[in-house]
């Protein structure tokens, strides 16, 4: 007979671009059972999106501006919730914005975002929408990740980033990360109901 090892923790570290999965247990209104998509991390700190925290509220409400397109619209995180933020897969067609990955960008000119989308619907698949974000300063997030708190993982394609269409995402990708991950993306939130 051999020992299970449940042991929440991976070697990989934290980088740009990288999710970050939380551990099974945390109970956190942000945080509990998040995937955050990390979009910087240096010596001055870290931030990223909160990819599956929704909340139910068409994007047209919030900015009159914006096209009556059906879109999903997550809580990236406890920091400056009033402002929101975007992630796309447009590339160069929004100027302004940021590399994060291969394929997938930060932000840019927002007036040239809601033109695109005017002009064709259809380009709200390669879009995802956050009212704020999480943050860490300097070392935070490391001090996290000592504590067992996260795991970064780098094996998640760009379609699954940019689909906000799955509910069950961080049980997804934590299936994704091995044998003792899949056995733990099964675990109820509350151990006592195991």
């Amino acid at each position: 007979m051999t020992d299970l090892d449940f042991l929440f923790q991976n070697n990989n570290e934290p980088k740009k671009g990288s999710l970050l999965l939380s551990e099974p247990f945390m109970s956190d209104q942000y945080f509990g059972r998040a995937v955050i998509l990390l979009c910087s991390h240096d010596e001055k700190g870290s931030f990223g999106f909160v990819l599956n925290n929704y909340i139910d509220i068409n994007l047209n409400k919030l900015d009159d501006s914006f096209p009556k397109i059906k879109t999903r619209i997550s809580v990236g995180g406890p920091v400056d919730t009033k402002h929101l933020y975007y992630i796309h897969s447009l590339g160069n067609k929004i100027d302004g914005s940021v590399e994060i990955t291969d394929g997938i960008f930060l932000g840019g000119d927002y007036t040239k975002l809601i033109s695109l989308l005017k002009k064709d619907i259809n380009l709200i698949k390669n879009v995802r929408f956050f009212l704020g974000y999480s943050g860490w300063d300097a070392n935070q997030l490391l001090d996290e990740f000592k504590e067992k708190s996260w795991v970064a993982v780098y094996n998640i394609n760009d379609n699954v980033i940019m689909n906000d269409a799955e509910d069950n995402l961080w049980q997804y990708c934590m299936s994704k990360q091995g044998n003792r991950f899949k056995v733990m993306s099964n675990f109820p939130i509350d151990p006592n109901f195991n």
